[in-house]
């Protein structure tokens, strides 16, 4: 587990460096999670784990650890496929079976993992 947690840093420390890097980056560019997006997390977050202040400051890092690891679009692919695979039948196989869908899971969770390790 601390060789996953090393790599999740030094993915995050990459993805920093690399923004850093961008010389004429704006806010919106490194911001780009509409609020009503991340209060739905923080929201979720804290009906899953307690309904506390200290969860509430827990869940809101987690959400901008997030952000700052995979852009928006990626986030709604993710929300999306945990959404659809829930589904019976054919159609909820595709979201839990295809490549695309794995690789865009995996991806969301090592996001997740690191949010987890930052804010809890």
């Amino acid at each position: 587990m601390a060789c996953l947690r090393t790599s999740f840093r030094s993915g995050a420390l990459l993805a920093v460096s690399m923004i850093a890097a961008v010389p004429n980056a704006s806010a919106e560019d490194l911001n780009d999670y509409p609020t009503a997006a991340r209060a739905d997390y923080v929201f979720g977050c804290m009906k899953a784990n307690g309904e506390t202040q200290e969860l509430l400051q827990k869940c809101s890092c987690s959400i901008d650890v997030i952000a700052s690891i995979i852009p928006y679009d990626s986030y709604v692919t993710a929300e999306t496929i945990l959404s659809m695979s829930q589904v019976t039948g054919p159609v909820g196989s595709e979201f839990r079976s295809t490549e695309q869908a794995k690789l865009a899971m995996q991806e969301f969770r090592r996001a997740q993992a690191e949010a987890e390790v930052r804010c809890f």
